[in-house]
């Protein structure tokens, strides 16, 4: 038994960083994602007898967390809550008080701007702008095309773009 769990983790949890990537921008919410991962360890542990046959583990784990999230998406239980992506807006050490206040008020706009995308925007900006996902995972995680992608992208950032120039405008 004891030697299932090493093979188990070393083989599977080497995945967790990506994998959390991919649920955090699928539900949008940390304690979410975190509670989808532990679902599909506890999936892929049930199911370890059977996980030597699988010939691409990492992309097996990606296809289970992905079906994990969209049940998730799709179930009552889904309390889409907003959560804060300040890990994606990093403040200079040495900047002002004034530029700290000017900073969080962008994010909290950009925030806003990209929670009014339609959903397939607003995923595929999150997998790519915010999570860092290659083109190949956003295909993978979606379901899309490359070209979808593409489009998704270039209109969801022209529509942020411009909404975000309209807002700054307004104020001057």
């Amino acid at each position: 038994m004891e030697k299932d769990s090493e093979n188990f983790k070393r083989k599977f949890l080497s995945f967790h960083p990506k994998l959390f990537r991919i649920a955090y921008a699928l539900v949008d919410n940390k304690s979410d994602a975190e509670d989808i991962l532990q679902d599909a360890y506890y999936k892929l542990w049930n199911k370890r007898d059977e996980l030597p046959d699988i010939e691409n583990p990492e992309a097996f784990c990606v296809t289970l967390v992905k079906n994990l999230c969209l049940d998730f998406l799709r179930s009552p239980r889904a309390n889409r809550r907003e959560e804060d992506i300040e890990s994606v807006f990093t403040l200079d050490t040495g900047s002002s008080p004034e530029k700290e206040l000017e900073t969080k008020d962008k994010e909290q706009q950009i925030r806003q701007l990209i929670n009014r995308l339609p959903e397939n925007q607003r995923q595929v900006i999150r997998l790519r702008g915010i999570e860092d996902c290659s083109m190949d995972e956003i295909e993978r995680i979606t379901g899309l095309s490359a070209v979808n992608i593409r489009v998704l992208l270039s209109r969801a950032r022209k529509v942020i773009r411009e909404q975000f120039e309209k807002l700054y405008e307004y104020e001057r």
